[in-house]
């Protein structure tokens, strides 16, 4: 591909205009084709520039020909721009979004800002080490912060990632690796502790068994909206037990209301201080 790019003639602006109003108004494969392929050597030329980040040229130049043709497509020949100029952007803008795409197994930010950080920091970071002395770490931080427009804390983020590989969590821990341990053994977890699943496990069944016993000072009817509309998987409307009971829903309200206070009430006589939430 990159002998065949590098082979390929020039276009003259002018016979390049004609190809692109070809392509732009009559649909003519052939005048696209011949504008991409004389383009090809410009896909070659920017995959170049990213070489230094670990992914293969021929994997670049493959996403930098979707960019051409994406340019292709949208350009414009009435605006008298040359198609080089204006395809440059997006062959540049479709190569990087594939290195932070592939780059590393965690992804960076997406964000303009970022990007500029992602693909400037190494080429600043050397400028600044120009003159033989090492600058400290919060100096180089501050000067490329100012030079990109981004927060020293972010330059210090990307520059950690940019120094190391990614680890897999399965790396054993140990230089021999015999402890059998691994990284992911030692990640933290947001899941409840035993003791607490225990814990809450016992207070749940202790609240159900006092909710039980509390339900006996309800009358027939007081039990049965209670059960409907506050114990059931799916609570009853106050219609539906209004139908079923002959009365109208703001009565059914009236009850409920009535045997919760008196459930509330129950509680606190046989349960003080820990009656929150149970009813």
């Amino acid at each position: 591909m990159v002998r065949a790019a590098m082979k390929a003639p020039y276009l003259e602006r002018q016979e390049e205009h004609d190809l692109a109003i070809r392509w732009k108004e009559l649909g003519d494969q052939n005048a696209m084709h011949r504008i991409t392929t004389a383009h090809m050597r410009l896909v070659v030329s920017i995959a170049g520039r990213f070489r230094n980040f670990g992914l293969s040229m021929s994997d670049l130049i493959q996403e930098g020909h979707v960019g051409l043709l994406e340019a292709a497509a949208r350009f414009e020949p009435e605006r008298e721009v040359r198609f080089s100029t204006y395809a440059t952007w997006w062959i540049r803008a479709s190569m990087q979004d594939y290195i932070l795409r592939n780059w590393s197994i965690v992804r960076g930010g997406t964000s303009s800002a970022q990007k500029a950080l992602f693909f400037n920091l190494r080429r600043l970071r050397a400028k600044l080490a120009q003159g033989g002395e090492k600058l400290p770490s919060t100096t180089m931080y501050k000067a490329i912060s100012n030079a990109l427009g981004v927060a020293e804390s972010d330059v210090a983020l990307m520059d950690s990632r940019l120094s190391g590989p990614d680890a897999s969590l399965n790396t054993p821990i140990g230089a021999d690796g015999e402890s059998g341990a691994e990284r992911m053994d030692f990640l933290v977890s947001d899941a409840p502790s035993p003791d607490e699943i225990v814990s809450e496990t016992i207070d749940s069944e202790r609240r159900t068994t006092w909710l039980h016993s509390a339900l006996r000072v309800l009358n027939e009817r007081e039990l049965h909206i209670v059960r409907e509309r506050r114990l059931a998987d799916d609570g009853a409307t106050l219609e539906r037990l209004g139908g079923e009971l002959g009365i109208s829903k703001e009565r059914v309200r009236q009850i409920e209301n009535r045997a919760l206070e008196k459930l509330r009430s129950e509680l606190i006589r046989a349960h003080p201080g820990v009656t929150s939430g149970l009813v």
